[in-house]
């Protein structure tokens, strides 16, 4: 089950859209448009129109298993008194005294750029189910790291 906001489920589906109903056609005349050029045998171009063709379909059934699993996330029923999936989360680096925020998220809705992390990730499952005030070592792969949790919001 992958928990998500309403709107990493809606960009989910317009993503399975977008691929069943604009790159799966394309998909499929890339091969009509191969295998018009001749002799199966030895065209590569098939070959990779075919292959291209087999990933897509990988893809859209992946997602489709992602979208049937989700459980969407009401955050107006969430609470702020401990670190959960949808928590937005202040924290300082005890070592060398640099602040971060992260939003915890789903995997499907991870984007380092966005603040968004994946509720998979160390740090996120180091932070899960503390409180504002508490000093958490987190083993990443580079060694451990000591977070002071500062705030926690939606």
């Amino acid at each position: 089950m992958a928990y998500m906001t309403q709107e990493g489920y809606d960009k989910l589906v317009a993503q399975l859209k977008h691929m069943e109903e604009i790159e799966r056609p394309a998909a499929s005349a890339a091969i009509a448009e191969a295998r018009d050029k001749g002799d199966l045998s030895e065209n590569s171009e098939y070959d990779a129109a075919k292959e291209a063709q087999g990933m897509l379909e990988m893809k859209i059934n992946q997602l489709k298993e992602v979208i049937n699993a989700a459980k969407i996330i009401d955050p107006s029923k969430l609470k702020t008194d401990t670190v959960q999936i949808l928590s937005k989360v202040e924290m300082k680096n005890v070592k060398n005294g640099m602040k971060m925020a992260y939003s915890i998220v789903s995997e499907s809705e991870a984007n380092l750029r966005e603040g968004k992390i994946s509720v998979n990730t160390p740090i996120a499952q180091g932070l899960l189910g503390k409180k504002v005030g508490d000093v958490v070592d987190i083993k990443i792969p580079q060694g451990i790291i000591t977070l002071e949790i500062l705030n926690i919001t939606f």
